[in-house]
């Protein structure tokens, strides 16, 4: 029987890949990681009886135990912080490793999975955002498999079997548009909280919710896809396709272009990464094109969404760029999230951080980590400076 780790065990895609697990039936649960939730983790825990668990810190290892004797659970090994993660990650019985920790903090515990040459389910877009060039290069050595859980590039991945990379032209990633997709300039400014996390296809995360609402999200996965696929920015195109029924394409030397559809569920994402080569039955409704009125697609707005153009600056930019756009994305969307600035900032934040950033080459974890430092550091003084003063990029 296979192990699985996973590393944010708590959010939408690790409690759903637990769902995949309990439905395929033939899989074990070793190890898990997870950040604040302990009442779910011990849920988990209960249900799951994994051999490893990590937490961010020995208060929340204490909150765990508390939940654990309620619920009448047995603990296990619990270890802390990025340490309890390289083990989540590590963890010698596990076969596969679900990497699906939000933001930067999945960086250094995908990249041990992957030296260890675990096949690693990718969820957190940001590691290869981050260091991609890093990734490849030791999935290489190791002999690591990287499968992608973005429903983008698994349609992608999915896509490209049985064909070569000459045969491609371009990958076409779809993006939903976000929930502002119809607004104007003026009124996406303005936006508040509670409209910014309103998707309208998919129940995610709040960092990746934000992400969506300012294409950020998908200039990401442009990035990523660089690296999963080795194709360059010229041959990635973005494509707002609002039904989110078509989860992307691919367009050959010859004209014809291949799509994988399918419902707006993670779950089949996830159980194509835990299964592959194979497929397996899953649990989920099939696709019904009768209940469709209409599949549309248009030319994402630049102007009103410049976190795209920023992706594409960074990807061209290389070495240290992206991890700086990264950091700083992740700095502005939390003190959007918090009130400490307005929609409108977040670009802005970013587009003065990476214009200052000197790029450098990010061939090791200490440049990488360091050009992560110094975006956060950036992104924080000019949230600092807009608080008291001007809007950012005023």
């Amino acid at each position: 029987m296979k192990g699985i780790s996973i590393l944010g065990s708590t959010g939408s895609i690790g409690c759903n890949t637990l769902k995949v697990i309990e439905h395929l039936g033939d899989l074990r649960v070793v190890a898990l990681g997870a950040g604040r939730n302990m009442s779910k983790l011990a849920e988990q825990i209960v249900k799951f009886k994994p051999e490893l668990v990590s937490v961010e810190s020995a208060d929340r290892a204490e909150s765990l135990e508390r939940e654990l004797h309620r619920l009448g659970g047995q603990s296990p090994k619990i270890e802390l912080n990025s340490k309890g993660l390289e083990a989540v990650a590590t963890h010698p019985e596990a076969d596969t490793v679900v990497s699906a920790a939000v933001g930067a903090v999945g960086f250094v515990p995908t990249l041990r999975a992957i030296e260890a040459g675990k096949r690693v389910a990718l969820a957190n877009k940001e590691t290869l955002v981050m260091a991609g060039e890093l990734m490849t290069k030791a999935a290489e050595s190791s002999g690591a498999e990287i499968l992608p859980v973005d429903s983008e590039h698994n349609a992608i991945h999915q896509c490209l079997r049985g064909e070569t990379k000459k045969e491609v032209r371009r990958l076409i990633l779809t993006a939903s548009g976000g929930p502002f997709r119809d607004w104007s300039k003026d009124r996406i400014a303005a936006a508040t909280r509670e409209e910014a996390l309103n998707h309208p296809n998919w129940k995610m995360g709040e960092k990746i919710t934000i992400d969506s609402a300012t294409l950020m999200n998908k200039g990401l996965e442009v990035i990523e896809a660089r690296w999963l696929f080795g194709f360059d920015a010229d041959q990635i195109s973005v494509v707002v396709h609002p039904q989110s029924v078509v989860h992307s394409m691919v367009e050959m030397i010859d004209g014809s272009i291949m799509a994988q559809l399918g419902v707006t569920d993670m779950k089949h994402a996830i159980q194509y990464a835990l299964t592959y080569p194979d497929r397996r039955e899953n649990c989920l409704e099939p696709l019904d094109f009768t209940q469709m009125s209409r599949l549309t697609f248009e030319q994402p707005d630049h102007d009103r969404f410049p976190c795209l153009d920023l992706a594409y600056s960074a990807l061209r930019r290389g070495g240290t760029a992206p991890a700086t756009l990264n950091a700083a994305n992740e700095v502005a969307v939390a003190a959007f999230l918090d009130g400490k600035i307005k929609f409108a900032d977040i670009a802005k934040l970013i587009g003065s951080v990476l214009e200052k950033h000197q790029v450098r080459d990010a061939d090791s974890i200490e440049s990488i980590l360091s050009a992560d430092d110094d975006g956060r550091i950036a992104a924080q003084a000019l949230i600092d400076n807009v608080r008291t003063t001007a809007p950012v990029g005023a």
